[in-house]
């Protein structure tokens, strides 16, 4: 059975590529006969907003969407510290107190996150009295390993290779797990076959590929999905910044939208006024 799940964090409305991304889940689960699960990634420290949540089963409701809901991560805190003391144990992570500006003064190189860390706390003295993230030795890891591969809808069959991250946070400082750490153990606990997301996670597929063979966890298929982009070319996000927000799906149910019509018109690719769909970073359509 195929199951696919939707899972937004509460630090923000929903807005229209939130939408995207849930009907595609929704659609691919539905269309095999499989399930679509929702699950609320509320584990963003203070940015997290627990009221959001209502609003979003109702943003899903609103545009026709029908699905199962699996416990929040904020219920899931043992697995993760199960799983990070697995991994400490077999000498793949290593505590780093290092902050990000003392990382850029390094000027190290930028990878597909952003600023690659260059292993300063790798095998140095451990000082209690900093707060401390922890990482993964990424060569270790895959030393570890060996090769491995993942499949994606669009990409097809590719070697897993997560090197160009250097050595991830699995837990940060301000939070009981990092996004990949946190992600592919709850996608494991709720039985997700097709991880669906959009193509701006693609890359990370890499590392969670990496942690699912060195937690020995069950190997799901991924379909990343195109991104909504605003007028600029800049995927949507929650931040005002942009103006994305006027985009939000509880500002658009209270205006008195049509949700059901409007999945219809972003099934079918009718985007609205401004808005357009991002290429596949290989150039799959």
């Amino acid at each position: 059975m195929i199951v696919t799940r939707f899972a937004p964090s509460p630090n923000g409305p929903l807005h229209l590529g939130h939408a995207y991304s849930a009907i595609v889940a929704h659609d691919l689960a539905r269309e095999a006969n499989g399930r679509f699960l929702l699950r609320i990634e509320d584990i963003d420290g203070a940015r997290s907003r627990p009221e959001l949540a209502d609003d979003f089963r109702r943003d899903l409701e609103w545009l026709g969407l029908e699905w199962d809901e699996v416990p929040p991560q904020s219920s899931r805190l043992d697995s993760y510290e199960a799983a990070a003391r697995v991994l400490m144990e077999e000498g793949l992570l290593y505590r780093c107190t290092c902050t990000r500006a003392e990382i850029q003064a390094l000027e190290p190189r930028i990878g597909p996150e952003g600023l690659v860390y260059p292993g300063t706390c790798k095998g140095a003295r451990f000082d209690p009295s900093r707060a401390s993230a922890i990482r993964l030795d990424m060569e270790a890891a895959m030393a570890r390993v060996g090769e491995i591969a993942w499949e994606d809808a669009q990409a097809g069959r590719l070697a897993a290779d997560p090197r160009e991250f250097g050595d991830v946070v699995l837990v940060r400082k301000d939070a009981p797990a990092s996004y990949h750490l946190a992600a592919t153990l709850d996608d494991a606990t709720d039985g997700v076959s097709l991880v669906t997301r959009g193509t701006d996670l693609f890359f990370a597929s890499h590392i969670h590929r990496l942690l699912q063979a060195l937690l020995g966890l069950p190997v799901p298929r991924w379909h990343h999905h195109q991104l909504l982009l605003n007028h600029d070319g800049k995927k949507l996000a929650k931040s005002r910044k942009s103006g994305e927000s006027a985009l939000g799906l509880s500002e658009m149910r209270a205006a008195g939208e049509d949700g059901a019509a409007l999945a219809e018109r972003l099934r079918m690719g009718q985007m609205p006024c401004g808005i357009t769909l991002s290429r596949y970073p290989h150039g799959e359509t």
